[in-house]
């Protein structure tokens, strides 16, 4: 018999109490986290995977600007892969929540690891064509964004409620970490082995990440929650989906960093149309230069880890975010005249870091004010919002950069970091003026 985890009421949310480290905080916080083997696991599957995933996804955006010499052909790129997501993201969510998410995380790597292993079969045959390229970026986005609410979900599950902060601290390590390894090396990687091994690398990532998340626990493990009093698998279905999007309705503050976070990722996906025609057409880096921009970047958000958590017990998670999306912001105004790779990287080391600090608190903020029960529907409904950001985003943006100058690309984009600094004062702001109900958190 499949095993149920219950239900519970979140409590406050760490943007509540800012200074304040609260019981059971500590110095250590993260290595207790790492005496967790189910989170050591997914650690490790996500290191892995991402070291993969980064060099495909740098190896891909590289491969089609060579032969298209285009930025519209990336941020057409972008678009495309995120427009199937969108069809599926506001039902994939009761799947998360009804479904045990180890096994479909399992299932999600293994489908995206035959797509990517068909593709560099042609690659070496010398049979693929840019658009077998495109067709596998969309496929395997539709993966990527169920899979991150999923492992979200599952993190939440296997996590106390006042060690959020920490679990997320340590996930983003992982994906950094990765992030880190795979730009190092993928600029020196594709000169040598070509897209063709960058893909057949990052099918050997999955199959790691498989075995390990297939450890993490045992038996079908799903969370309860209320049943509903319909009827018939399509009005439950159709009921579960309702009540995510009232919920997220009636709970002001999770719309608030919920809007926060959709704008957050938006930005960043968005931000992969302008790397690569930087370190080209500015910087005249190269695929090396490239890389250098990457590391650059996961170096500082794999450094943010040590120092995240701390800063944002410190200072309250939405202040955290509204002065990090804030410093991304004012990089990105900077960066079109850099002119310089000594000069970009630093600058990307200092954006990096401001993300990881600024993920980590909305994620750890997410999961504190989200019941368990309501974190897939939750999670999908702000990602459906961040898909259809990125799409309109990507390609205003591979067009600008493309007619006008990468320049107006570069401050779109920071624009729309500076609209997630917004919308997560507005909570701040807002409490100072006492206009926050308390029945707005889920934690009453």
């Amino acid at each position: 018999m499949p095993i149920q985890l219950k239900p519970e009421n979140r409590r406050s949310s760490i943007c509540e109490q800012p200074g304040a480290a609260g019981p059971g905080y500590s110095g250590s916080s993260m290595r207790e986290m790492w005496q967790h083997r189910g989170m050591r696991l997914i650690f490790t599957a996500n290191l892995i995977s991402m070291i993969g995933s980064g060099m495909n996804s740098a190896a891909v955006i590289w491969y089609i600007l060579q032969a298209t010499h285009s930025e519209v052909s990336l941020g057409a790129l972008i678009a495309l892969q995120t427009l199937p997501s969108m069809l599926l993201l506001p039902f994939t969510g009761v799947i998360i929540d009804r479904e045990d998410r180890r096994r479909l995380m399992m299932w999600l790597d293994a489908a995206r690891a035959v797509i990517i292993a068909t593709v560099a079969v042609l690659v070496f045959t010398h049979h693929v064509r840019l658009w077998h390229v495109y067709l596998m970026n969309i496929l395997v986005a539709i993966g990527f964004w169920m899979f991150f609410p999923t492992v979200n979900a599952l993190i939440q599950e296997l996590t106390p409620d006042d060690r959020m902060l920490d679990s997320n601290s340590l996930l983003l390590a992982a994906l950094q970490g990765g992030w880190l390894m795979a730009g190092a090396v993928v600029g020196f990687v594709y000169n040598h082995v070509g897209l063709g091994g960058v893909l057949m690398i990052d099918c050997a990532s999955y199959a790691v990440s498989i075995a390990c998340v297939f450890h993490v626990r045992r038996g079908r493990v799903t969370v309860s929650r209320p049943e509903p009093a319909v009827a018939g698998i399509a009005s439950r279905y159709l009921h579960e989906l309702v009540e995510g999007y009232g919920y997220i309705h009636e709970n002001r503050r999770v719309l608030l960093i919920g809007a926060a976070w959709a704008l957050f990722v938006a930005a960043m996906m968005t931000q992969g149309v302008l790397s690569a025609p930087l370190s080209e057409r500015i910087l005249h880096g190269g695929a090396v230069g490239y890389g250098w921009l990457n590391a650059g970047w996961a170096v500082g958000a794999f450094v943010s880890v040590f120092y995240a958590a701390g800063f944002i017990r410190r200072h309250g998670a939405n202040r955290s975010v509204t002065l990090t999306m804030g410093i991304i912001a004012a990089s990105l105004f900077l960066l079109p005249v850099s002119r310089w790779l000594a000069l970009a990287v630093p600058i990307y080391f200092m954006m990096g870091s401001s993300r990881g600090v600024g993920g980590i608190a909305l994620s750890s903020e997410m999961m504190q004010l989200v019941p368990r029960h309501f974190m897939g529907r939750v999670q999908n409904a702000f990602s459906f919002l961040a898909s259809a950001l990125q799409i309109c985003t990507a390609l205003l943006v591979g067009e600008a950069a493309h007619r006008q100058g990468l320049i107006y690309g570069f401050w779109m984009v920071g624009a729309m970091y500076l609209g997630a600094a917004l919308a997560a004062w507005l909570p701040v702001r807002r409490a100072m003026a006492g206009g926050f109900e308390p029945s707005d958190s889920a934690a009453d």
